[in-house]
């Protein structure tokens, strides 16, 4: 069985049709850039042009990045413009892509579905948290298997700042950090994220998860196991695929 995939981030969309039984794309993902500003009508024409590259007339799963609610309503959007807070994104999305059926899905959600099931997370009991480190930071906690949806925890509050401003890739890359300076930062979120909820396990997702090799091994001190998604970059697209298939 195949269901369509989109995975809306800060910097890009992107999307492909998912074999649901192997948790795999079906065909590689076509991408276009996130629009600026990242209005939801432009948002909107970005997830049409990516659903048209396949010819799909399926439906459709697509994650966000903030929380939403009734698998349709958005509450928060840190990383996008703030005209999407209470739109009604299944409404937007259907209505753009022809009436398919859509469900949309907090992003970091999503990719922990994906690796719960099919990655990383795979056969876990306890708590689980992946962490997806990219324009912001994005959470899924997970209980023995049961998602905490919406938990957010990129916003928590580290040294005075808004965690996801000091380590996500972005906050990388604006700072032109190293490696092994990034993963103190990422290092010093973690602790303060263990303090909160003693997880056994840790999964980094995001781009940097293509990476870890360079990084894994800079962070020291943090009880938990700390492993690469291993759905890499993936996750979104399929979880939300999921999702949709579950709805």
């Amino acid at each position: 069985m195949q269901i369509f995939g989109v995975d809306i981030g800060g910097s890009g969309i992107k999307g492909a049709p998912v074999d649901l039984a192997r948790g795999d794309l079906a065909q590689e993902r076509h991408k276009v850039l996130t629009p600026h500003p990242a209005t939801p009508d432009a948002v909107a024409d970005g997830v049409k042009e990516v659903v048209d590259h396949f010819g799909w007339s399926g439906p459709v799963g697509l994650t966000f990045p903030g929380v939403v609610t009734g698998g349709a309503t958005i509450r928060t959007a840190a990383n996008v413009d703030k005209g999407w807070i209470d739109t009604d994104a299944r409404a937007l999305f259907s209505e753009r892509l022809g009436g398919l059926p859509v469900t949309v899905v907090n992003d970091a959600d999503a990719a922990g579905v994906a690796e719960m099931e099919f990655g990383a997370g795979h056969g876990r009991r306890g708590t689980v948290i992946l962490l997806t480190f990219g324009t912001g930071i994005g959470s899924a906690v997970f209980v023995h298997g049961v998602l905490v949806p919406n938990t957010e925890l990129g916003h928590l509050e580290l040294h005075g700042h808004d965690a996801e401003t000091r380590a996500s890739s972005k906050a990388k890359e604006d700072g032109e950090l190293t490696w092994e300076h990034w993963a103190r930062r990422v290092q010093k979120y973690l602790a303060h994220v263990e303090m909160l909820f003693s997880p056994e396990l840790f999964i980094i997702g995001g781009g940097v998860s293509r990476k870890s090799e360079k990084f894994l091994h800079h962070i020291k001190g943090i009880k938990a196991e700390i492993v690469p998604a291993q759905l890499q970059n993936n996750a979104g697209i399929v979880g939300a695929a999921m999702r949709a298939a579950k709805e």
